[in-house]
């Protein structure tokens, strides 16, 4: 009976084993919440991979928690990017299931940098944090603190998905 149970456990954690990013063609989407001064928010983004160590994707944030007194209307509160990664999971090779990725994003308010990791626990679902940083600023004057929404340092925690 336990050469059984250790047979099952052994076969089980094979199929659980995911793995980061696979290159060319592999598809993530991930879901989480977004932190940053003034608001906190939800982010989508999804990535597509266009080679071994390269994807392409979108994402979007949306500021939800914004104090009223800011004066932040729907344009203040939203912005999509288009985003480059360089998936280094397989460099660095510190575990399969992890991945680090560096990567550059243009969007509505600037051109900024990202970094963020993600480690899976199953094939198909993990975790993800990504630290997002304005790099140059669309609008070269004095931003209001509603135009600041999407103009600063950010981080975004959530869950990932391979689809």
């Amino acid at each position: 009976m336990k050469n059984l149970f250790l047979v099952i456990v052994l076969a089980s954690v094979s199929f659980v084993n995911g793995q980061a990013f696979e290159g060319k063609g592999d598809t993530k989407f991930q879901i989480g919440g977004n932190f940053q001064e003034n608001a906190s928010g939800i982010t989508v983004s999804y990535d597509y991979g266009i080679g071994e160590n390269i994807s392409l994707g979108l994402s979007s944030t949306y500021a939800l928690g914004v104090e009223s007194d800011l004066g932040a209307d729907f344009g203040n509160r939203f912005d999509i990017r288009a985003r480059f990664n360089a998936n280094l999971g397989n460099v660095i090779n510190i575990d399969e299931n992890f991945d680090i990725y560096p990567g550059l994003s243009f969007g509505l308010k600037n051109f900024g940098g990202h970094l963020g990791a993600r480690y899976f626990f199953t094939s198909g679902f993990g975790i993800h944090t990504e630290f997002n940083a304005p790099f140059a600023k669309y609008d070269t004057g004095v931003l209001t603190p509603a135009e600041d929404l999407h103009n600063q340092f950010s981080v975004t925690i959530g869950a990932t998905f391979n689809l």
